[in-house]
């Protein structure tokens, strides 16, 4: 394993006018250097180890082994991870082969998950057991589209139906705007929102292969201002919360945001009671009064029984370097 301590020659000295680490912990106190300038003073793993240092003294915690990592500290500490002081490890573990028929994926898939929750993987793995068993899961993708909404501020009703109207109307221009900011990603349509002077103006793209939340933003930045420009309604936000980003939506369930899938498997009934020891009966049961009754009687954002804890644990959005929280 490396880590920031790696990149740090003995003596601890800086660059010509930097000093030594004691000097710049000094300055830290003293106001004179803010936690944030330290990768202009000395390189990014320097940093990283100064900044962890001073953490330690003020909050009296032993921080040692944040300080070690594998992961590329002069790219994330200076684009990634604003204060940098460390790198948290997490558990890999790898559950399947599971089988899947899909018009893109097709074949045997094995799948990496990170967590420290004890038998979230085996239990990954029992459902993927039985799904490969089962002849594998038919998937298909039904839709794609990764959206932004911007809101505005109308003068008045009537304003704000010109305002939705005209922005429908330039549906084409809007699309043309969006290709001069990326090569990849394309403007794929738009639906428009009113809630008395507030107009939500939903943009949805194609990314491609990239989650692409970096490329619509900056794609819906441009067509925001003009709108903006063009309708005399002022731009309060890039995000209008009608995307709906990193929380759960019913807009999103219902006119989808990503993409959106769906998959199917049929169980016998010997698979059910071999492998999950149980039967079909109890099975419809306990899905009917806890994943339906239950949810709905607790008003949930979804019927299921923990999907959440398998998407926690899928490495592949942090590999892509896509967010978890999407």
């Amino acid at each position: 394993m490396a880590g920031d301590d790696g990149h740090h020659n003995a003596e601890g000295q800086g660059g010509p006018g930097r000093g030594t680490d004691a000097e710049i912990l000094t300055r830290i106190k003293s106001g004179g250097v803010k936690l944030y300038e330290l990768e202009k003073l000395m390189p990014p793993a320097d940093a990283v180890r100064v900044r962890r240092g001073y953490i330690e003294e003020e909050t009296g915690t032993t921080l040692k082994n944040i300080g070690v990592f594998s992961l590329d500290v002069d790219r994330a500490a200076t684009r990634n991870c604003e204060n940098m002081i460390g790198a948290v490890q997490v558990p890999v573990g790898v559950a399947g082969p599971v089988l899947v028929n899909g018009e893109y994926a097709k074949g045997k898939f094995w799948l990496p998950l990170a967590t420290t929750e004890g038998a979230l993987i085996a239990s990954v793995n029992r459902g993927a057991s039985a799904i490969t068993k089962a002849g594998g899961a038919e998937v298909r993708v039904l839709h794609e589209g990764m959206t932004r909404a911007p809101v505005f501020a109308a003068k008045s009703v009537g304003h704000a139906k010109e305002v939705a109207d005209w922005a429908a109307a330039h549906e084409k221009d809007f699309a043309a705007i969006t290709a001069t900011t990326t090569s990849h990603g394309q403007m794929t349509g738009l639906s428009t929102y009113i809630a008395g002077t507030s107009v939500f103006v939903r943009l949805e793209f194609d990314s491609k292969d990239a989650m692409g939340m970096n490329m619509v933003t900056i794609a819906s930045a441009k067509i925001a201002d003009e709108i903006a420009k063009a309708t005399g309604a002022r731009l309060i936000a890039l995000s209008g919360n009608m995307c709906t980003d990193k929380k759960p939506a019913a807009i999103n369930a219902i006119l989808g945001r990503g993409r959106s899938v769906v998959a199917g498997i049929a169980l016998s009934h010997e698979l059910i009671e071999k492998i999950f020891k149980t039967d079909a009966k109890s099975m419809f049961e306990v899905n009917y009064r806890k994943n339906l009754v239950g949810s709905a009687r607790a008003g949930a954002m979804g019927f299921n029984a923990h999907a959440a804890n398998c998407g926690r644990g899928d490495v592949h959005c942090l590999r892509a370097g896509r967010g978890p929280r999407h």
